[in-house]
């Protein structure tokens, strides 16, 4: 009955705040998909790197390339969840939101994995 009573609650909001937007909701759901998006992305090239791409002249750097993109697609997917939940969380709570990780991680990780991919492609 406790239940049946904090949901009505948080549909119809309390006095001090309204209820939260379903669109709202839904941009953070789409965020969210984005982000696994890139994760699923660098997870295939990492694989298909692996798999399908001749060995190159040094020793270890296609296994450095693959893992670089198969460890970022790892970080982006963890990160994309705990932003999600941290992002719901403070629409719910009607606190504002903080600056996302993933950003600068994403961008971190491409320069690494570029920095692999032309060693790989110019280095003889």
């Amino acid at each position: 009955m406790e239940d049946q009573d904090q949901d009505r609650d948080q549909e119809q909001g309390t006095p001090e705040q309204p209820p939260l937007d379903y669109r709202f909701t839904l941009a953070n759901e789409r965020t969210f998909l984005a982000w696994i998006r890139t994760a699923l992305g660098l997870l295939a090239a990492g694989v298909a790197v692996h798999t399908l791409v001749q060995p190159f002249h040094h020793l270890g750097v296609r296994r450095a390339l693959s893992l670089s993109c198969i460890a970022l697609a790892v970080a982006l997917a963890t990160g994309a969840y705990t932003h999600w939940r941290d992002v719901q969380g403070r629409m719910e709570r009607g606190e504002p939101l903080r600056n996302s990780l993933l950003v600068p991680i994403l961008a971190a990780g491409i320069a690494v994995v570029s920095v692999f991919a032309a060693v790989a492609t110019v280095w003889p």
